[in-house]
């Protein structure tokens, strides 16, 4: 099997994981699974912000969330220590479920190593690839998340939060953000957080 022939299969093992997603999201009048949507715009914004992206940023794209509903946020305490655990246990479950798919596709232990690397965010704001990852997972966030997340939420924790994401946030990254198609009522949000006070 070739470079792209295994790449190809390893990305569509991912999908076919998500696709066990129980959780749905409304895309284009259809329900499909949330992890499964969710791991296409990563891809997608991966291609669109890097040229050429490396097949291990490639992998760690695709996986970002790989089988995330298996650790629900309700399993740990709901305060800022629980909600970093967490996060830390995704990460760690979402290297060890992408690190077996690619090792049953091929892949040698050192490029398994680095995905998982990259899915840790191991020296962000050091490491290009890492920060390419972040940006993209930022870039997602607010193209498609952020304002179902602001339905739920009061203003000044909406603010708190897009201030949070544009500090992970590489100069590059901040000028695709500003670039995306965000309604009237995000871009204005997103404006009113990033003026200074």
């Amino acid at each position: 099997m070739n470079d792209l022939n295994r790449l190809n299969a390893t990305l569509a093992a991912f999908d076919t994981a998500n696709l066990q997603d129980p959780n749905l999201e409304l895309f284009e009048g259809k329900s499909v699974a949330k992890e499964w949507i969710y791991a296409q715009r990563m891809s997608t914004q991966l291609h669109k912000f890097c040229e050429a992206p490396s097949e291990a940023l490639q992998l760690a794209t695709r996986s970002q969330h790989i089988c995330r509903w298996k650790i629900p946020r309700s399993d740990y305490p709901m305060d800022r220590s629980g909600y970093k655990k967490w996060r830390l246990d995704l990460a760690q479950l979402h290297g060890d479920i992408a690190g077996e798919i690619m090792a049953e596709q091929g892949y040698d232990e050192s490029i398994i190593a680095r995905v998982k690397d990259l899915l840790l965010k191991r020296s962000l704001k050091r490491d290009d690839e890492v920060q390419a990852l972040e940006d993209v997972v930022c870039l997602v966030f607010i193209e498609f998340y952020l304002e179902d997340f602001a339905s739920k939420h009061d203003e000044e924790k909406l603010i708190d939060i897009i201030r949070k994401t544009w500090n992970k946030m590489s100069t590059k990254g901040h000028e695709a953000a500003l670039k995306l198609p965000l309604s009237a009522a995000m871009l204005a949000l997103v404006t009113k957080a990033l003026s200074p006070d």
